[in-house]
């Protein structure tokens, strides 16, 4: 296949990359610089090269955007313009470039989160539940998918909506630490639900949403079983072999990360609903194999 990845350069994108390299595919990345040097065997274009030249990536069999501002720093008012700015531009960008095209993508996989839906103790979320306004991230959310809608109308669009993507990059790594170091514990009162997927399944995810040509809408990329950030951290201290005792509390977190604390006080029970329906087999479903597969390499 030739597939294109915008925002390749990151987590995510750069494992996805790899993946598709190893089955033989001809993988673009669409990047804001080229890194020099690099010794990829994959092919980089920026992304004014191809708005410049949009045929340098006709009949793309999919295309991946990732692209959009880090959510991991501090939520200034500054910093939230930058966050859904940089996702509202992707997609236009990229709406762009393929309204340019002779022979258009015969799919488009954006990027979205869970956050979507909110935040809840109680309720539990899949792709069919309604979405609205609660938060700066669920506005975000749903602002990034509608641009998406409207700007790949004629083409598959499938919105893939993130967890806690769980790898040895990436925010796992912080999360693991305290307990590494033996003072790991419950953030806030732990019973806050964290929605998590393995890496090598969320590259299989987007593999298999590329694959299935009937797919399309919304999909929630997470495991079919969810936790308490209380189980969360057990489960890390028992394949640690390491203390789970040494909460930390929500005012030191707020006081620490202001809004952004929303994403460790907060969270919500989300099912892969439409990933199931469609046969999709997880190859780490629960939280204690997932973990042990990372700690293993």
């Amino acid at each position: 296949m030739k597939l294109a990845i915008c925002g390749g350069t990151g987590f995510i994108g750069s494992q996805l990359a790899n993946y598709w390299i190893k089955q033989g595919h001809e993988v673009f990345i669409v990047t804001r610089k080229v890194r020099e040097n690099h010794t990829d065997s994959y092919q980089y274009i920026t992304w004014d090269e191809w708005a410049s030249n949009p045929h340098l990536l006709e009949s793309l069999d999919a295309v991946v955007n990732l692209a959009g501002e880090s959510l991991n720093q501090r939520w200034t008012a500054e910093a939230k313009t930058k966050i859904l700015q940089s996702r509202l531009d992707s997609v236009h960008q990229l709406g762009d470039i393929i309204d340019r095209l002779e022979n258009k993508p015969k799919a488009v996989i954006q990027s979205s989160a869970v956050g979507i839906y909110g935040t809840s103790r109680i309720d539990t979320f899949n792709e069919y539940s309604p979405v609205t306004t609660e938060d700066f991230l669920s506005d975000v959310c749903i602002q990034w998918e509608d641009a998406a809608e409207k700007r790949f109308a004629n083409t598959r669009l499938v919105k893939i909506r993130t967890g806690l993507v769980l790898g040895n990059k990436g925010a796992f790594p912080l999360m693991r630490m305290p307990y590494k170091i033996g003072v790991g514990g419950p953030i806030g009162d732990g019973k806050q639900w964290v929605s998590w997927i393995h890496i090598q399944d969320m590259i299989k995810l987007i593999d298999f949403a590329v694959r299935t040509p009937d797919m399309r809408g919304p999909m929630n990329a997470s495991s079919p079983h969810p936790v308490t950030n209380e189980e969360f951290g057990k489960t890390i201290g028992e394949v640690l072999h390491r203390p789970h005792w040494f909460p930390v509390p929500s005012f030191m977190m707020k006081a620490l990360l202001g809004d952004m604390s929303i994403l460790i006080l907060e969270g919500q029970k989300v099912f892969p609903d439409k990933a199931q329906e469609y046969a999709f087999r997880f190859d780490y479903s629960r939280l204690k194999e997932a973990i042990t597969q990372l700690q293993d390499n």
